[in-house]
């Protein structure tokens, strides 16, 4: 996808007729729409208590207000658009302009001012790889799409000013390699250790956006899919890959299932891993 830099206005393609992709975009749009309400009913719960959205993130930013924020893959700006609120600066990087147009109409809604740029995070543009960035945060389901980490943390270092920080935050590799689950309740969940954590195989994924959509009536494998290749990595590969971009690791906080005190107690659901930039790099 070609890299646009966006403020808050996309304008869908004309031609004869919608194609794939644009068929993709509406649909993403409209599983946003089922999930969260349209952009006026999220913006106003958002307006009501847009802290509540940020949890457990809060903690490492701290106080958000004058600070300059990147959203990495921040998907529908949900995350953004409540720091926005809270007086932070903030811009949000991802490809799907599906996104930025559920993201746009949401900060609109909201009364705030979002930048967003549709945009392949790996291929963004010179200026906004200016160093200047207080925070530069993505959260759960990022990691495994890079078949390579150092790109990533790469461009991190990039956007970051001197002692600006990194918080990642995403699901525990012991969950996503090593551990099976069964059972939709607390009484009946059953887990397993079937996976390999040291495995390093690409996975193959196709990724539904009907996901949040109303029932189709169709068959799964007769829904519409995107396929992309998932790398599933150790904890200690993401914090060596921080670390060997020159970034200093400052806190790696491993949690448990934050949602329920018994479902899945014991076993850590997710990370935060946060890294800062130093004063010379």
């Amino acid at each position: 996808m070609e890299e646009q830099d966006q403020n808050l206005e996309l304008h869908p393609g004309k031609g004869t007729g919608p194609t794939s992709e644009e068929l993709w975009n509406e649909d993403t749009y409209t599983a946003w729409v089922a999930r969260f309400g349209t952009p006026s009913e999220a913006a106003a719960k958002l307006i009501k208590e847009p802290s509540a959205k940020l949890y457990p993130l809060s903690s490492y930013f701290g106080d958000v207000q004058g600070k300059k924020m990147m959203n990495l893959m921040g998907s529908n700006g949900m995350k953004a658009v409540a720091l926005s609120l809270l007086g932070a600066d903030v811009t949000v990087a991802d490809f799907s302009e599906a996104n930025a147009r559920y993201a746009a109409d949401l900060a609109q809604e909201a009364g705030v001012q979002l930048n967003y740029i549709v945009s392949d995070v790996l291929k963004l543009p010179d200026h906004v790889l200016d160093g200047s960035y207080d925070i530069v945060f993505a959260e759960l389901g990022i990691v495994h799409y890079f078949t390579d980490l150092a790109p990533f943390m790469e461009t991190v270092r990039h956007l970051l000013s001197p002692g600006g920080i990194l918080v990642l935050r995403d699901f525990h590799p012991v969950t996503t390699k090593l551990i099976s689950s069964k059972g939709s309740t607390a009484k009946v969940r059953k887990h397993k250790v079937s996976g390999d954590y040291f495995d390093t195989t690409l996975e193959e994924k196709k990724v539904s956006y009907s996901k949040y959509l109303p029932s189709t009536g169709k068959p799964i494998d007769e829904q519409e899919h995107s396929v992309v290749y998932w790398r599933r990595w150790t904890l200690g590969e993401i914090v060596t890959a921080a670390a060997s971009s020159g970034l200093v690791i400052r806190q790696l906080i491993e949690e448990p299932n934050l949602s329920s005190d018994v479902y899945d107690k014991g076993i850590p659901k997710t990370f935060t891993l946060v890294a800062g930039k130093g004063q010379n790099l």
